[in-house]
C-alpha cells in the first residue's frame, strides 16, 4: 500500500499549457545541477525587490516570472516558487497566467507542507475561472490539501469535481479512487483507479491502491497479483535513480 495517499500537486510546465495536462509530473524531474548552487532568477529576470509602489505592472514580464517559480520548484527551492509566483499573481494582467501562478503557488505551498496557504492558493486559482484549462488541476490539488488538512469529506468533493471538469485527467481519476476507498467505497474506488490505467497513468502508487480496493474486496488473488507488479515497478523505478545518481 502507498504510504503517501493521494498523488502530490501538480506544477505546470511554464508558457502555457498547450494540451493541459501534457507535460505533467507530480515529482519534479532530476537536473544536473545541484539545487543549493543555482539560482534561476540570476540574468533572468527582475530583482527580489519587486514592489508594485516602485514598479508599474507593465514593466513586468509576468510569463516569464512563472517560468521562474516553475524553475525554482524544479529544483525544489520552494520557498523562493512561493515568492516568485506571489508575484506574477499581483502584476499580471493576463488572469490565465494569474491563475496558473495561483496553481503552482499552491504546489509549492504543499511541498513546505503549508497546506493552509495551498488550500487558499487553489481557491484564489479557482475565484479567477472555475472551468478553465487550470481548474481541474486546481480541483484536484484542492482536494490533496484539504485531505492533508484533516477534511476528507471536502476533498471527495473537489476530486469529483475535477474529474467532472476533464474526464481524461487520469491525476484526478486516481485521487478521487483514493478518497473513495478512504471511505470504504471500495467497488467505486476500483472503476477509479481503472480509468486512471486506461488513461495511461500506470505506477505503482495506482496499483497498490488498486489491489487495497481489491483486497477489501475479497479478491485476494488479483490483488497480490497488483501489489507484485507495483512492487516490481517500484524497484525499477529504484534502480533507476541510484543509476542516475551514479552517472
Amino acid at each position: 500500500m502507498s504510504d503517501e495517499g493521494p498523488d502530490r500537486h501538480e506544477f505546470s510546465e511554464g508558457q502555457g499549457f498547450g494540451d493541459p495536462y501534457e507535460g505533467f509530473d507530480l515529482d519534479p524531474p532530476e537536473l544536473d545541477v545541484d539545487p543549493g548552487m543555482v539560482d534561476p532568477v540570476d540574468s533572468r529576470v527582475v530583482a527580489d525587490t519587486l514592489d508594485r509602489r516602485q514598479i508599474p505592472a507593465d514593466a513586468v514580464d509576468a510569463e516569464e516570472l512563472l517560468d521562474v517559480g516553475i524553475e525554482y520548484m524544479r529544483i525544489e527551492r520552494h520557498e523562493q516558487a512561493t515568492d516568485a509566483l506571489q508575484r506574477v499573481a499581483q502584476y499580471a494582467s493576463d488572469e490565465g497566467i494569474e491563475q496558473e501562478a495561483w496553481v503552482n503557488k499552491g504546489a509549492a505551498h504543499a511541498e513546505l507542507e503549508e497546506f493552509q496557504e495551498a488550500i487558499d492558493a487553489y481557491r484564489e486559482a479557482l475565484r479567477i475561472d472555475r472551468n478553465s484549462e487550470h481548474a481541474a488541476s486546481a480541483e484536484t490539488n484542492l482536494a490533496y490539501a484539504l485531505w492533508n488538512d484533516g477534511r476528507g469529506e471536502q476533498a471527495l468533493e473537489h476530486a469529483e469535481r475535477a474529474v467532472e471538469l476533464d474526464p481524461r485527467f487520469p491525476q484526478g481519476w486516481y485521487n478521487r479512487g483514493f478518497f473513495l476507498l478512504e471511505r470504504g467505497l471500495a467497488e467505486d474506488a476500483v472503476s477509479c483507479f481503472d480509468n486512471a490505467l486506461r488513461l495511461g497513468y500506470r505506477n505503482a502508487d495506482v496499483l497498490e491502491e488498486k489491489a487495497r480496493a481489491l483486497e477489501e474486496l475479497g479478491e485476494d488473488e488479483r490483488a497480490e497479483e497488483l501489489a507484485d507488479e507495483a512492487e516490481e515497478l517500484r524497484g525499477a523505478a529504484e534502480s533507476k535513480l541510484v543509476d542516475a545518481h551514479d552517472e
